[in-house]
């Protein structure tokens, strides 16, 4: 079996087409194994200002104090999961919506203490996910870990599914947004960047080729690089059969891997 992990961040998930769905399905009818780690941040924003709590971030990192934790599970859990859970199942697929609560599969110790509840990834246990594979779901993981005492953090959906991806045997990471992949201006036209490392990154932030909100979608892609999980592929889950493509193995997107282990193009 093949197994594709695939993160989608909250904003992505919104506007996914059904298409999107139905190719998932599809692959996993033709023996694939996909897993989905899905962000949430837009949701939870919003429904902190409907319930009047102020959002508060340090350096661009959410602080997840007692309240807003309650609003982050309410919303993770209960809406953007199933919601995801619920396109899988109306394009005709077997899933199921999971935390790394249920049956601790992502084990967390305490983080900065400034960010309030927000863990760091220890371990992640992946015998319920296994469980789910084997049986023809498709999990839908919503990025909550649980410390040995029982208590739960949010984390970085990020690192997450990077963590996730490892624990299945999986070296690369599908990071689903709105954009082709990195894009660079040659000849007065935009081109995909098929390849980079983070010290090209780096060098590309510093040149300004890569601004704007392709800054955090990078960000993202190297915190979810880990020791097990080797390279993160950025595409646009808005192009027509692009998760075809991905499973056929097709140049497409942006793939970004650890500094040295670039692959010959």
């Amino acid at each position: 079996m093949q197994r594709l992990v695939i993160k989608c961040g909250g904003s992505t998930l919104d506007r996914l087409p059904a298409s999107f769905y139905e190719d998932l399905v599809e692959l996993a009818q033709q023996g694939w194994e996909p897993v989905i780690v899905h962000g949430g941040g837009p949701a939870i924003s919003r429904t902190l200002e409907k319930m009047g709590i102020a959002p508060h971030f340090i350096d661009g990192l959410r602080v997840t104090d007692e309240p807003t934790l309650d609003v982050v599970k309410m919303v993770l859990l209960g809406q953007t999961n199933k919601q995801v859970v619920g396109n899988l199942e109306l394009a005709g697929g077997k899933s199921v919506g999971i935390s790394g609560i249920d049956g601790s599969t992502i084990e967390v110790s305490p983080g900065p203490a400034h960010l309030g509840f927000v863990g760091n990834i220890e371990e992640v246990h992946p015998a319920l996910l296994e469980t789910l594979l084997k049986g023809g779901y498709i999990p839908v993981v919503a990025p909550l870990g649980v410390e040995k005492s029982g208590q739960v953090y949010n984390i970085n959906a990020d690192t997450a599914a990077g963590a996730v991806a490892g624990s299945l045997g999986v070296g690369q990471l599908v990071m689903v947004t709105d954009v082709p992949g990195v894009m660079k201006e040659v000849g007065g036209e935009k081109q995909v960047l098929p390849q980079l490392t983070e010290v090209e990154i780096e060098t590309l932030i510093a040149e300004g080729v890569i601004y704007g909100g392709m800054i955090p979608k990078v960000r993202a892609a190297l915190d979810a690089l880990g020791n097990e999980v080797k390279e993160v592929l950025i595409i646009n889950g808005y192009e027509p059969g692009i998760l075809k493509q991905v499973a056929n193995g097709d140049a497409v997107g942006t793939k970004i891997m650890k500094s040295g282990v670039r692959v010959n193009e």
